[in-house]
């Protein structure tokens, strides 16, 4: 499964707005300078993100993009899905109760991409701007480096499990003792 540019901007301009806004408008120029995305096509995506309630515009000098919600409150599922990203690893329409192939029957392994999918909407959805702001995803990205032990370095839960990587948690940092 691929996520399109569509789903992936949407994400990077609200961490970034996130980041950036401390309760003052941040202008999509700004925000397309630095993540190097194009002025027009933040545009498009931020009308999207507006009517699904994510941000909100304030006109005027001064003017640009804030959080409808807090970085805490906002999750990457619901920026994913404002800009019509179906998360999904299906070829099937969800739902449909017919599958992929010529007769509408279902491919042999409908029930594993569709459980994917539903896998990834509930990591999407468990981890909010905020986790991604203040670096509190954990997951394979750690240091992408196994453990000469098999365990992966990254995440900590696979050395539990057989050294068999599980679905990335967020974590609250520790205050150090």
């Amino acid at each position: 499964m691929k996520l399109s540019t569509k789903g992936r901007y949407a994400v990077m301009a609200l961490v970034d707005l996130a980041g950036h806004s401390n309760g003052r408008p941040v202008a999509l120029a700004d925000i397309s300078g630095r993540q190097e995305i194009s002025l027009s096509y933040l545009e498009q995506l931020f009308a999207k993100l507006r009517r699904a309630g994510l941000v909100k515009s304030v006109r005027g000098p001064g003017g640009g993009y804030l959080l409808a919600r807090t970085a805490d409150d906002t999750r990457i599922s619901d920026a994913i899905m404002a800009v019509d990203e179906p998360i999904r690893a299906t070829r099937c329409k969800p739902n449909s109760g017919t599958g992929c192939h010529s007769d509408k029957s279902r491919c042999l392994t409908h029930d594993l991409w569709e459980e994917l999918s539903h896998q990834i909407h509930l990591f999407l959805s468990s981890v909010s701007l905020a986790d991604v702001c203040e670096k509190r995803v954990l997951g394979r990205s750690g240091n992408g480096m196994p453990k000469a032990d098999g365990a992966d370095a990254g995440n900590p839960a696979a050395a539990n499990n057989g050294g068999e990587p599980s679905v990335p948690q967020t974590q609250t940092p520790v205050a150090a003792e």
